[in-house]
C-alpha cells in the first residue's frame, strides 16, 4: 500500500518560510515525478510545484514561481517545498502527489493526507 506522509506546515506571517516535506513508501517507483498542489477554502485544488524524476525537471505554478523551491531525493522517495516570502494568499491545505511519468506529462496516482499551511498578515 503507496502512503505519502507530509510534514511541516503550520503557522507563519507574511514574508517568512515554511518547508514541506513528503516521504512516499510501499512500492518502488520507477520513472515517476513528484509533486505538490493546494486547496483553499472554497476553491479548486491548484498545482503548486513538481519534480519530474524521469527527465530531471522542474515545474512551478507562476504565483509561486521565484519564491519557492521543489526539491527531493530520488532514491529515498522524498520531496521538499522551501517556501519563501509567503503571502497571505499561500494559505492552504498542501498535498504532496507522486505518480508516473509519460515524457514531461505525469499521473497523480497517490496522495497524502495534506498540510495546512496558514499566512497572517
Amino acid at each position: 500500500q503507496v502512503q505519502l506522509v507530509e510534514s511541516g506546515g503550520g503557522l507563519a506571517q507574511a514574508g517568512d518560510s515554511l518547508r514541506l516535506s513528503c516521504a512516499a513508501s510501499g512500492r518502488t517507483f520507477n520513472n515517476y515525478a513528484m509533486g505538490w498542489f493546494r486547496q483553499a477554502p472554497g476553491k479548486e485544488r491548484e498545482f503548486v510545484a513538481a519534480i519530474n524524476w524521469s527527465i530531471n525537471v522542474t515545474n512551478y505554478a507562476g504565483s509561486v514561481k521565484g519564491r519557492f523551491t521543489i526539491s527531493g531525493d530520488n532514491a529515498k522517495n522524498m520531496v521538499y517545498l522551501q517556501m519563501d516570502s509567503l503571502k497571505p494568499e499561500d494559505t492552504a491545505v498542501y498535498y504532496c502527489t507522486i505518480g508516473t511519468t509519460y515524457g514531461s506529462a505525469w499521473s497523480h496516482e497517490y496522495w497524502g493526507q495534506g498540510t495546512q499551511v496558514t499566512v497572517s498578515s
